[in-house]
């Protein structure tokens, strides 16, 4: 596999990190492109092998290609915001995750506290690999849960956690202009400010 397709930053570290971590950001410029659905299956392969609390694997992943039939019912759940530009992208997907899990030994479900956080390790896993391949992701929490839980027939034992845009990183010709100034990679906050060692520091805020 041809290693990081998508262009290198200007993003500095202050520390080593490889540079798949450093230069993946999330653009809402696409061109195009469409998505082969095994292009897009690659990323949910690298998503599955995501770490998770007793193995559980509780993500879950529904998608649609821009075209496709259930396209625009993937759509319709986004702030008008989200879908002025998210209608561009090639395919869009809502990453789920199960409440609850069958703990070994037992044969009841019981309830899993860890779900979102590890369907998050499962998300970055998924745009990790998509920026290796070349395509650009931007994850959304801006839609209406509720309807996007009715449209796509989520079950209640089951969370939507966030709605993804994947495509071709464009020129952002599309965007309107205050999205267009918007259309680079955004900072981070220094290690010091996210990082202590011992306990729980005033730096970090109440």
């Amino acid at each position: 596999m041809t290693a990081h397709l998508l262009p290198p930053t200007d993003r500095t570290t202050e520390h080593p990190a490889h540079r798949i971590f450093v230069d993946r950001w999330s653009p809402r410029g696409f061109t195009d492109e469409a998505l082969p659905e095994s292009e897009l299956l690659t990323f949910i392969e690298a998503a599955r092998w995501a770490p998770s609390s007793y193995n559980s694997q509780p993500w879950r992943f529904l998608y649609a290609l821009r075209g496709s039939a259930e396209f625009d019912t993937f759509l319709a759940p986004l702030i008008e915001f989200n879908r002025g530009w998210a209608q561009h992208a090639a395919a869009l997907v809502y990453v789920l995750s199960k409440k609850t899990f069958i703990p070994a030994g037992k044969t009841e479900p019981a309830p899993t506290r860890t779900h979102s956080f590890d369907a998050g390790a499962a998300w970055a896993n998924f745009a990790n690999q998509a920026a290796l391949s070349g395509w650009a992701t931007h994850g959304m929490s801006g839609f209406d849960v509720a309807a996007a839980q009715t449209a796509l027939g989520v079950p209640d034992g089951f969370a939507v956690e966030i709605a993804i845009a994947v495509g071709r990183k464009g020129d952002g010709e599309k965007l309107p202009a205050m999205l267009k100034e918007r259309e680079k990679p955004s900072a981070r906050l220094a290690i010091a400010e996210i990082a202590a060692s011992g306990l729980f520091p005033k730096s970090f805020g109440g």
